[in-house]
């Protein structure tokens, strides 16, 4: 019996996630690993690379990238950072118009995404590069590359503080799950999205306007940077051009690990949340074992090709078969 796409690739990231546990308590020792304190540090820093996987999850189901999703967020993160500095003597009306600052500015790239892709016709890498370069250079003008930092904190409590026990970021990532899962499981422009990835031409075909539909898609990736932003600010406590440039490739990573197909069509959200708390187990097992930085991105980079390539050789077995 063969399994479908989504499912096969699920029940592939659950072996992995349990392999990775093996693997970390062997090589180390299981009062260092599975410690509060390491569990914890886990549960604050998965989010914000979360919430960043859903804003590429997105896309990619319609057979799309987005390259811009850090510069968005570092480009929302400044913008609301800029808001918190010049509201300082109001913390409470400062945060709430620096996320709305924050979610303008990313909405605002993701539309510009949206109209070269759908309406001018730029194939998303080149168009998602173009901005994110754009953006860049953008927040390093703003900024003219110091950091921005020193906020209050009820900002501070975004990506460091706990609620009931659980940390918020957390409970953040967790709300962006869900606000996800019901984008494209219950609206008609969900639905939209795994029609074109699947195929564009019968999408048209059959009534629905892709162009829209695209814009949509690459509206929600910006907002979800944007979100990304506020947990990234907060947590840093500041707000720079540079923050989280290693982030992209595991965004993809994480994505094409959790079923999302790179051609389009496939992919749920409870895979993705699976695929990311193996990244997170494994992130954090190489910190332990004093592995470099640069080692574990090349690591990310094996892994994902050769993720590639095996759901490739069972897809073309499939076909076959």
């Amino acid at each position: 019996m063969k399994l479908p796409a989504m499912k096969r690739n699920e029940t592939t990231v659950l072996m992995v996630i349990m392999v990775a546990v093996a693997l970390m308590m062997i090589l180390l020792n299981p009062g260092t690993f599975l410690t509060q304190n390491n569990l914890k540090g886990m549960a604050f820093q998965l989010p914000e690379l979360g919430i960043l996987t859903f804003a590429m999850m997105g896309v990619m189901i319609t057979g799309g990238i987005n390259l811009s999703i850090i510069a968005t967020a570092n480009m929302a993160g400044i913008s609301a950072a800029l808001v918190l500095k010049a509201m300082e003597n109001s913390p409470a009306a400062g945060l709430v118009l620096a996320v709305i600052t924050a979610l303008a500015v990313s909405g605002g790239i993701g539309v510009i995404n949206g109209t070269l892709i759908a309406y001018v016709g730029i194939t998303p890498i080149l168009a998602t590069l173009g901005t994110m370069t754009l953006f860049n250079g953008v927040a390093i003008v703003v900024t003219e590359g110091y950091v921005i930092s020193g906020f209050s904190p009820a900002v501070l409590f975004i990506g460091n503080g706990s609620l009931a026990g659980i940390p918020f970021p957390l409970l953040v990532f967790a709300l962006s799950a869900v606000i996800l899962t019901l984008i494209l499981r219950k609206t008609r422009t969900g639905f939209s999205m795994y029609m074109i990835g699947s195929n564009a031409t019968a999408t048209r075909f059959s009534g629905i306007h892709n162009e829209a539909v695209l814009l949509r898609t690459y509206l929600i990736s910006g907002l979800f940077s944007g979100m990304a932003a506020m947990v990234m600010i907060s947590r840093f406590n500041s707000a720079k051009s540079g923050y989280g440039n290693s982030y992209l490739l595991v965004t993809i990573l994480a994505a094409v690990l959790g079923g999302v197909s790179s051609d389009g069509g496939f992919g749920r959200v409870s895979g993705v949340v699976v695929s990311l708390i193996t990244l997170q187990l494994l992130s954090s097992g190489f910190n332990l074992l004093r592995v470099s930085s640069f080692m574990t991105t090349a690591i990310w980079g094996f892994v994902m090709i050769l993720v590639m390539v095996i759901n490739n050789i069972i897809d073309t077995r499939e076909k076959r078969g």
